[in-house]
Parts: structure tokens; C-alpha cells; sequence
């Protein structure tokens, strides 16, 4: 067992060779504990992609394809992605956090993870990630409705994510504009299913970085079109009612729980 969980830990220090190596100098880096190399690995990374993800996104929509996808009255000012860059950069290192401790518990044998697709074969990979990603779906709909719900957490944590009520305030760097403690909530469900399924851990750390893209797709106000995928107009439309539209990747638990509003049924209302 023990020699089975250092695979992991090459596994993480690998990425951190990776990352660090690349960005920063070794003597900045090199000699602090695996723990907190794994956190300013996470950092680093997690702002990196933030920032040019969120940037190539915004250059490509508002200023190459300006009013193919968003018409020009709906573009956000300068200002106002300003402002979300810095709530998410404010955000950013307590973020980090959640990502370093669940590998810190992978790397003791605390989940369920595994290290090779081999361990278990392709059939069973396929059929915990299907198991993974739904628990993920689950409860990321059930954490953010409560968000919603519970009157604390929304006055005190969610609302400031939700200034951003209009088209013309939402922005791809929109995505990770939350309270700290707000955007770790969200993506404890991630974690959670660690414990419930067993998952192969490169891709749990992808599917952890795949959420900065995600994030700042769903916040771009292009409506996709892509069933059941819950994409940008939808999401657009729970930043406006604040009642539908709670899910993460699909639209299936708001259409299981009741809470599901169209964006091309909506158009449609309103010729």
C-alpha cells in the first residue's frame, strides 16, 4: 500500500516540476515541503489559466467576432471585468486550498482514488467517471440552490457573485468572481465523491482545471444550443431570475428538481 500511494506523490510532484520549473525560479520553490509546493502549484496554475483563458475568450467574443455573438450594447466595460478579475484574484489563494488538501488525503490513502487506468481496467475508468460526474452534478446543483435558499449564505457569500445581473455586467472572468469561502462550497462536491467512487486521479485533477474553462463559458452569454449541455444562456438566464438554472454541467437536475427555464422558450415568449 505504501509504495502504491508514492505514486501519487510522484505523481504531484511531477506536475509541480511541471508548473513551478516553469514559472518561477527553482530557489523560490524547491526547498519547501511537498505540501506547499503543491499549493503555489495550484496557484500559479489556477491564475495562469484564469487569466488567459478569461482574456483569449473576451478578445475572441467582444473585439474579433464584436457583435457576431454579443451585440455591442451588451458588452461589459473594461471596469466591470476589472472588478471580477479582482474579486477572483482576491479568491484565488483560498481557492487553491481545496485542490492541495484533497491531494494531500489522496496521497495518504484517505479516498478512493486509484493511480493507473490499468488498476482497474477501461470498462470500470468509464463507468466510475459516468458515477463521478454524476454524484459532481448532484451536488453542485443542491450546494448552489442552497446558496440560493439558506438567506445568510446568500447575503453574506453568494451575492457577491450575483451583482453580475445583467448581460452587459457578465464576462467569461466572471467565472471565479465568488466569496472565497462561496466558490470552495461549490466545488466541494468534487471532493466529496473522492470518498464515494472510486476515481482515477489525473483525471480528477483534470476535471479540477477543466472548471476554470467551464466557468468562464457559462458566463459569456452565448446561448450554445448544444442539449443537455447547460451552457451559457441558460445560465444567463439564473443570473437574471435568480430561480432556475442551478445546475453545473447539464441540465438534467434542474429538469429532475423543477427548476429548469429554457433560454429558446424564453425568446420565444418574448416576440
Amino acid at each position: 500500500m505504501e509504495e502504491y500511494l508514492k505514486l501519487f506523490v510522484e505523481e504531484t510532484s511531477w506536475y509541480n516540476d511541471i508548473v513551478l520549473g516553469a514559472t518561477l525560479p527553482d530557489k523560490w520553490w524547491a526547498p519547501l515541503p511537498h505540501f506547499y509546493k503543491g499549493w503555489l502549484r495550484n496557484y500559479v496554475g489556477g491564475t495562469l489559466l484564469y487569466l488567459l483563458s478569461g482574456l483569449l475568450w473576451c478578445l475572441y467574443i467582444y473585439y474579433l467576432k464584436r457583435n457576431v455573438y454579443v451585440p455591442k450594447d451588451a458588452i461589459p466595460s473594461r471596469k466591470a471585468m476589472l472588478l471580477q478579475i479582482g474579486v477572483a484574484m482576491k479568491a484565488m489563494p483560498w481557492y487553491c486550498a481545496l485542490p492541495t488538501i484533497s491531494e494531500y488525503m489522496i496521497e495518504h490513502g484517505w479516498t478512493k482514488c486509484f493511480s493507473r487506468i490499468s488498476d482497474v481496467g477501461l470498462v470500470a475508468y468509464l463507468t466510475y467517471l459516468i458515477v463521478y460526474l454524476v454524484i459532481v452534478e448532484f451536488g453542485i446543483y443542491w450546494m448552489h440552490r442552497e446558496l440560493h435558499d439558506i438567506k445568510p449564505l446568500y447575503k453574506y457569500l453568494h451575492a457577491t457573485h450575483h451583482i453580475y445581473n445583467k448581460q452587459n455586467t457578465l464576462s467569461p472572468f466572471a467565472g471565479l468572481a465568488f466569496h472565497p469561502l462561496d466558490g470552495i462550497l461549490q466545488a466541494v462536491p468534487h471532493v466529496a465523491a473522492l470518498f464515494l467512487v472510486p476515481v482515477h486521479f489525473r483525471t480528477h485533477i483534470a476535471l479540477i482545471f477543466i472548471e476554470a474553462i467551464w466557468t468562464a463559458n457559462i458566463h459569456d452569454c452565448i446561448h450554445a444550443k448544444l442539449w443537455p449541455v447547460m451552457g451559457a444562456g441558460y445560465h444567463t438566464i439564473h443570473h437574471t431570475t435568480y430561480r432556475h438554472n442551478y445546475g453545473h454541467y447539464t441540465i438534467w437536475m434542474d429538469w429532475m428538481f423543477g427548476t429548469l427555464r429554457d433560454p429558446v422558450e424564453d425568446e420565444a415568449k418574448k416576440i
